[in-house]
């Protein structure tokens, strides 16, 4: 299983973390801009510390649930933060929804079928379609969803390869080891060069990604402090820049 960002372990030391250190439990599509978002939030709150952990939506929410020191929780998407909220793992007031994403249908750049529309996965010589593993993965349950109104999952679900994490996904088609595959359009940018978006899947509901205070962190101060600065104009600027819309 591919590894994304920096793995949260249940059994994190919390006694060694320092008062200053703010853990953010972030989706796997955030990867890149998070990382490029903690040192500037660094720069600014001087003696903070933020630690990333990267994994999908689902597997963040049952770490928290299971205790794990965590700070901040971004996710995906809207439901996983609605069950975070209906569990009282968040602090009261401090969701907000920071960026927008689209979902995109990818083939290999490089030897790739000529797929143009959801009605070609059905072409023979599409064997393996990545996703993201709908029971755990937001990405994963937008295409689903996408593929039922178009009464388009039985052909797809005998062929799809399920990833535990959209960047999972993106990395089997990127490899040529599915024909085709659903990522976020901000997953595709990443491997521009390896992987080609022939179409951005219109979704039932926008995709929005929330982010909020975790009730059972240490760093309270400090998580408020680092939403402010995701959703300030410096935050959204480089969300932005890894193609992130306006929530």
């Amino acid at each position: 299983m591919l590894a994304v960002g920096v793995s949260l372990g249940l059994g994190l030391a919390c006694g060694a973390a320092r008062a200053a250190d703010i853990t953010v439990s972030a989706a796997a599509s955030l990867t890149n801009a998070f990382k490029e978002l903690a040192p500037a939030f660094e720069a600014r709150h001087p003696g903070s510390k933020v630690q990333l952990n990267f994994a999908a939506s689902d597997a963040l929410l049952a770490q928290i649930a299971k205790g794990a020191p965590v700070d901040v929780l971004a996710s995906a998407d809207q439901d996983t933060m609605d069950r975070a909220q209906q569990q009282q793992l968040l602090a009261p007031g401090s969701r907000r929804d920071f960026v927008s994403n689209s979902l995109v249908m990818i083939t290999p750049l490089e030897g790739g079928l000529p797929l143009r529309a959801l009605a070609d996965l059905q072409q023979p010589g599409v064997k393996r379609i990545a996703l993201g593993k709908p029971e755990g993965v937001p990405a994963g349950r937008y295409a689903k969803g996408v593929l039922e109104a178009a009464k388009l999952w039985p052909v797809v679900e005998p062929r799809a390869v399920y990833a535990q994490n959209v960047r999972q996904a993106l990395d089997y088609v990127a490899r040529g080891e599915a024909e085709a595959g659903f990522v976020y359009g901000t997953d595709a940018r990443v491997q521009k060069d390896k992987v080609r978006v022939v179409l951005t899947v219109p979704t039932e509901l926008p995709i929005r990604y929330p982010i909020a205070v975790v009730q059972q962190g240490a760093n309270a101060a400090g998580a408020k402090a680092f939403i402010d600065f995701v959703v300030s104009a410096d935050g959204q600027a480089v969300l932005a820049k890894y193609g992130f819309g306006k929530p």
